[in-house]
């Protein structure tokens, strides 16, 4: 007599906690976050619904969780350019912002599970945290290469300038997103790059 049972793969606990993480991410983007139970997350992980409260106090915990993982996924992906090898700071920035304005950052999949998450901020002040520090890594990461562009500007004045040309690139990610079909191919990386140009008076446009 024969079986057909999946053989038995013992998971690291790192691995167990990412699916839940992954599972909610996926049943927020699909349906907003009332359809990210514990039942259904457990579902999609293929785990029991016991298991979640191994690894997160709260179903709130999860989503928090799941929050900070997009996020990161964000500042991650728009900082791809920044592991080739570095062509000086105009073209870091340069390469910078446009990896922001194209996918996978500009996706209307990521678009939906930002904006499913944003209710939470308004009644959970652990997820208002967690957009704050998200936030502020990618700006940071901004005002370090703008501070590192050759032009006269002290710090108070990099910290307004990153603070204005994320707001340009937020706003841009905002559009494209949500309509991707309103624009041309790289349409969104060449208004990116000449509203910051015009915010930190340095043409970037002729950077490869």
């Amino acid at each position: 007599m024969t079986t057909d049972r999946r053989p038995y793969k013992r998971e690291s606990e790192a691995t167990r906690r990412d699916a839940l993480i992954l599972a909610a991410l996926d049943l927020v983007g699909e349906a907003g976050p009332e359809a990210a139970t514990v039942r259904a997350i457990a579902d999609r992980a293929g785990v029991t619904p016991g298991l979640i409260r191994h690894y997160f106090s709260s179903k709130d915990e999860l989503i928090r969780a799941a929050y900070r993982r997009l996020m990161e996924w964000l500042t991650r992906d728009s900082s791809v350019a920044l592991l080739q090898a570095d062509k000086g700071p105009k073209a870091q920035l340069a390469a910078f912002v446009r990896t922001s304005l194209r996918p996978p950052v500009v996706d209307p999949a990521r678009l939906g599970l930002w904006a499913g998450f944003l209710n939470a901020l308004r009644r959970d002040p652990e997820m208002r945290v967690i957009h704050d520090q998200g936030y502020r890594a990618y700006r940071d990461l901004l005002e370090a290469l703008i501070t590192a562009l050759p032009r006269d500007a002290d710090g108070a004045q990099c910290r307004r300038d990153a603070i204005a040309c994320n707001a340009v690139i937020d706003g841009l990610w905002l559009e494209g997103s949500a309509l991707p079909e309103a624009f041309a191919a790289g349409e969104l990386e060449d208004i990116g790059l000449d509203a910051v140009s015009a915010i930190l008076g340095i043409n970037l446009k002729d950077m490869p």
